[in-house]
């Protein structure tokens, strides 16, 4: 089984793949090619994807059963000790510390917050 999901990807790109996969949903698409044409598909999704993201997953013979692959995501995949995991960059970290070791103090809603905000 595959599973091939587009994100604000052409309308031709999503014509293309219901030669071969079912689209359920917009920008879904599922079904049971063989490995050689669902690699060729996967080429020309992140050839003609644009500004679009893309995600493969399909059915193998490991520890979970599928894979996946990603294009232009923010999100990727990661292997841990033989397992595939997503990895999301904390993007609240970044702004957090800007580029200080330290975090620096939130501003809140509690009542210090609102002291230090209108100098009380």
């Amino acid at each position: 089984m595959t599973v091939i999901i587009l994100t604000n990807c052409p309308a031709g790109l999503r014509g293309f793949l219901t030669r071969w996969l079912l689209e359920i949903s917009p920008g879904v698409f599922l079904g049971a090619p063989s490995a050689r044409v669902r690699d060729i598909l996967w080429d020309e999704v992140r050839t003609y994807s644009g500004q679009g993201r893309a995600l493969l997953a399909y059915q193998t013979n490991t520890e979970q059963g599928f894979t996946f692959r990603t294009h232009d995501h923010a999100w990727h995949p990661t292997d841990h000790e033989g397992l595939t995991l997503i990895h999301r960059p904390n993007p609240t970290r970044s702004s957090e510390t800007d580029g200080n070791p330290t975090p620096q103090a939130r501003k809140g809603w509690s009542k210090a917050a609102k002291y230090r905000r209108y100098g009380r």
